[in-house]
Parts: structure tokens; sequence; C-alpha cells
């Protein structure tokens, strides 16, 4: 259902800085594409759990694309951090208001608060909508998108709003832009579509360019005159034309388009679309209140997902022993304790604490895992390399039939043979290309298929995989070798 909304300035910064009281108990709710543990109400998180599967079936109706079922373990895990402080502690940065991490078999996001006001969302969950909708692309199309399209797809999607009949809006102005939109320096057309022109003309750290990538996308996708052209400009890069003359051949005037656009910003209203509550399906939501061991160990494990250093890590694990020594007949405390010991580097340990969880509960499936990393580590230094491989592998083949698509096992299953010098079995290699079919979004292991694949002469797949993996703007090193990748095969 089309409708209109007019375009309001707001702050973000009571909205970011706003926090529910912390609760004392934890609940962890499960559902087909998402796993949340919050601190909260009981009532909060259920919603939130709901709308998010409300979010990813609006996004599916929209688009025309669909994400097949994940395993259990391919979720995204979603951890509410429940203060702008915890959050300022878990980021490094007070300017970061949620953030994500995408893993085979592990994709985390954390966000600050789970509240809605008369079904606005906290900025924080916006920030996961934000990255959310990047999951769901690079989840749906190995077709690399320039970086203006894929954050204003982003920006376009994440201004969702979830009313209290169950019906989603979708395409809503970004409010959360609108500052930025009207105040900060402005990006032109030009840049937006060519990213070296961007990156060589950027003025500032803070700039308009995520406000401008939404105001073009959502022009585009709402103006009945330019029906179609982002799909028509997306297959024209898909064939290797460049931005700007892909821009140029489906646009038309890219002055024009510019002029068109600053109209389309100063008008008074703009369109958006409703889907009714029948018209999206979302799976069953489980709800779930953690043990109190769990509950106890649960910040902790939290600062672990994240990723620490070495320091960080011993000071850690010392806080997780203490949780550990009161409830040493809890399996989720003991595989937490597994993490935190193979984090610190005390291999052994590690996999004494994961055989421990695994007495208790054999489905406790992170401590397959880091008994497998800890053994697999070890073998690195092993006097029988062979045997010592074996062994390591033999947590991933468990937890492989326990879970069949879990990417973990069959990505461990490649290393077996890599890590040793050996080149892999044909049934190693197909196992890689199965964990990144599974695990699209992992653009470290993309890369490591794109190379397996270019060793194997097939350069076309390769260039395929190489492309979203370079296109990145946040890859970092991983992008940068990607491109470079690419440059050589040309």
């Amino acid at each position: 259902m089309l409708k209109h909304l007019y375009l309001l300035i707001f702050s973000l910064l009571a909205t970011a800085l706003t926090s529910a009281p912390a609760q004392a108990r934890w609940y962890e709710a499960t559902s087909d594409h998402f796993v949340i543990y919050a601190d909260d109400s009981p009532k909060d998180i259920q919603r939130f759990t709901e709308d998010l599967e409300r979010y990813h079936s609006a996004m599916e109706r929209f688009t025309g694309r669909k994400i097949e079922k994940p395993s259990p373990s391919n979720r995204v895990t979603i951890y509410v951090v429940g203060s702008w402080r915890e959050m300022t502690k878990l980021a490094g940065s007070s300017q970061i208001a949620g953030f994500y991490s995408p893993r085979a078999g592990g994709s985390l996001a954390f966000v600050q608060d789970i509240r809605f006001r008369r079904g606005k969302l906290d900025f924080s969950t916006i920030v996961l909508l934000h990255e959310y909708t990047h999951h769901f692309f690079m989840s749906t199309s190995r077709y690399a998108m320039p970086r203006w399209m894929s954050e204003g797809a982003a920006e376009f999607f994440s201004s969702a709003y979830f009313s209290e009949d169950g019906s989603v809006d979708i395409g809503r102005p970004a409010n959360h832009r609108a500052n930025e939109l009207y105040y900060s320096d402005d990006v032109s057309i030009y840049e937006l579509l060519d990213h070296e022109l961007y990156r060589k003309n950027r003025k500032s750290a803070y700039d308009a360019f995520y406000g401008r990538s939404w105001l073009l996308y959502h022009y585009l996708t709402f103006n009945p005159e330019r029906s179609g052209q982002i799909g028509q400009y997306w297959e024209a890069l898909a064939d290797g034309v460049s931005s700007t003359e892909a821009a140029k051949r489906v646009f038309g005037d890219l002055d024009a388009l510019e002029e068109e656009l600053e109209a389309y910003l100063d008008g008074r209203r703009m369109r958006y679309y409703t889907f009714a509550a029948e018209d999206i399906s979302i799976s069953k939501v489980t709800l779930r209140e953690l043990s109190k061991g769990e509950a106890k160990v649960m910040p902790h494990l939290i600062e672990s997902k994240r990723g620490v250093t070495k320091e960080e890590a011993e000071k850690l694990v010392k806080r997780i022993r203490k949780v550990a020594g009161r409830y040493s007949d809890d399996a989720a405390v003991l595989s937490a304790l597994a993490e935190a010991e193979f984090d610190a580097g005390n291999l052994d340990a590690a996999i004494a604490a994961a055989d421990r969880a695994l007495a208790i509960d054999p489905m406790q499936k992170n401590a397959y895992v880091q008994k497998g990393y800890a053994l697999f580590a070890k073998a690195e230094d092993a006097d029988d390399p062979d045997a010592a491989y074996k062994a390591a592998l033999r947590p991933f083949t468990q937890l492989n039939r326990i879970e069949p698509d879990h990417p973990l096992p069959l990505i461990y299953y490649y290393r077996s043979f890599t890590e040793r010098g050996i080149p892999p079995s044909e049934n190693a290699r197909h196992a890689l290309e199965r964990a990144s079919q599974l695990a699209p979004f992992d653009h470290n292991l993309a890369l490591q298929v794109a190379t397996m694949l270019a060793g194997e002469g097939k350069i076309a797949i390769a260039r395929l995989m190489l492309g979203p993996v370079a296109a990145n703007p946040h890859g970092g090193n991983g992008a940068e070798f990607a491109q470079l990748m690419l440059t050589g095969m040309e």
C-alpha cells in the first residue's frame, strides 16, 4: 500500500543516549532468522523478535528476493547491551550506537536498546536494520553493489515503521539523516556514482554521503517515470560497465537528475509502502529465561563475542572462571569458559572446559567449536600432524552430525588439508564452496573460495566471488586484496 509522509527534521542525540534500566533476568528469543539475548521484559523481547521477522518478510516481499531458512547456528545472533555506557565500552567509541559482524556460523550484532516509542525504533535498532539489510542483499546476490547503492538501500529499508496491528511500512523518509542532508557538506551525483572521485574530493569526516545515497535510492524507487531503472543500472554493472557510464545509459542526463533530487528533497510529501499484517508471514518466536549461571556469565560472554586482545582475554578469563566456579554444573557457562580459555591461549584448559560442558549437555554446539579451535591450534606444532589434525577434526565431525548445514565443520574439513600442506581433496573443495553458499555474507570465506577457484583455473567464477568483497567499503585489507586479485586476473 503506497502512502505519503511529510519529511521531518529531528535530533538523534536524545534517542541515541536514552536507555532502559537494566532488569535482573536475561532471556533468549529464537526465530527462523534471529537469536536475541536481552536483559529486558519478556513482552518487549517477544515484540522485538517478531518485528525483526516482519522486517525480513517485508524485505522479501518488496525485493522479490528470498533467503533459504538458515541452519540454527547461521542465524544472526543479537546481544542487547542495555545502556549507552555499555555500548561505548563494547564498541570502543562513543559515536557507535550499534554494530554487526558477519561470520560463517556466528554472525553477531550488538544493539543498545529494543524499546519502542509509538512504533519508532531506538537509533541502535535502526543501525541493526541497516546492517541486516546489507546481510540480506549479500545473502541473495553474488553481484557487487556500488557503495551508494548498498548504503542507499540500507538506509531506505532501515527507516521501517512497525504498527501495533502488525503492519510494516517500508521506504519511509530517513528522518535520522535529515540534519545531515540539510546541514552537512554536500555530495554531488557524480561523487555518489564514482567512489574514487568521492574519496578524492572528500572535505570532512562527516558529510551527506549516506543521506544523499538514501535520497537517490528512494527517488529512483518511487518515481513512476524511473520505474525499473535501479534494476537496469545494476544489470549494467554486472555486465562490467562502470558505475558512472551505467548511470548515464540508464538515468540519462546526470545534471538533470541532480536537479530532480533537489526538488524531491524540498518537496512536502514522500511516498512509502505499507504491508498489512496479513501480507507478511513470520515464524514462531520461542522465549526462554536463561539459567542463573547463564545470566551471570552473559555480560562477560558478550565481551568475549565482541572480540578481545590477548591482554583483554587474560583478564576476562579470570572473571569467567569465577562464574564457572559457582555454576560448575551449567553446560552453557562451561562452554563460555572454554571460549575464554581459548582466547587467552590456554588450549588444554579450553579443551577440558569444553569436555566438561559436553559431558553435561552433548548438544552444546559452542563447546564443540571451541574444542575444535583449540585442537587445531595444538595440531600446528604436533609431532604427528596427521594424527593431530584427525583428532582436531573430530569435534567438528560431531557438530556436523548434530547440524549438517553448520558451515564451520565444512570449513575446517578443508583446513585439515591446507594446514598440513596437502592438496585438498575434491570433497574438501566442495565442502568449502558449500560453506560459502550457506554463509555468502562472510567475505573472508568468499575470499578463500575465490582463491581456491582461481588456483583451479575457474577465473570467471572466482571473479564473481571477488566482486562483492572488493566493493565492500568497510572490507579493509580483505577488500584491497580482492581488488588486487581482480586486477591481476584482468
